[in-house]
């Protein structure tokens, strides 16, 4: 398995992976190859602040796939470049999960937010994956809370 920092030529196999991870009724609203289109657009625009992580087998194909979202923080005094990470879409296809391809992807992804100097590392889970994350050291917080917009005072 070789995990590597995604490029341009990457976009239309990382789109297949998004489709392929969406549901019925997101996939029903583009074909994949009008999908490709708008996420080269999207991440053309975005390259700053999201890098994806790719996973190959023997053959040049994706099998998997993470994102890294970065946000600048607020400065401090002493801290003028402060940053967060968020790990985002983990997708890793059907017949090649449960080989430690997903686990690579999330720890490349954290490593690589850590050495940009991330201050800490997020991700917002399936129920299904958290025993994986909870393996690779992430940890539940009572800090980090969440707002819905439909909610009551949202």
């Amino acid at each position: 398995m070789r995990i590597s920092q995604a490029n341009a030529n990457d976009t239309p196999e990382l789109a297949r992976l998004l489709w392929l991870n969406s549901s019925d009724e997101e996939a029903a609203e583009r074909s994949v190859d009008a999908f490709a289109a708008e996420l080269a657009q999207w991440w053309r625009v975005h390259q700053d602040s999201h890098i994806a992580f790719v996973a190959r087998l023997d053959r040049p194909e994706l099998v998997g796939m993470a994102w890294l979202a970065l946000v600048p923080r607020a400065p401090r005094p002493g801290a003028t470049s402060r940053l967060s990470a968020d790990i985002q879409s983990v997708f890793v296809r059907p017949e090649h999960r449960g080989q430690g391809i997903g686990a690579a992807l999330v720890e490349t992804a954290s490593q690589h937010a850590t050495h940009l100097g991330a201050l800490h590392v997020t991700v917002h889970s399936g129920h299904k994956a958290v025993p994986l994350y909870e393996r690779l050291g992430f940890r539940s917080s009572r800090q980090l809370l969440q707002r819905h917009p439909h909610q009551p005072g949202g």
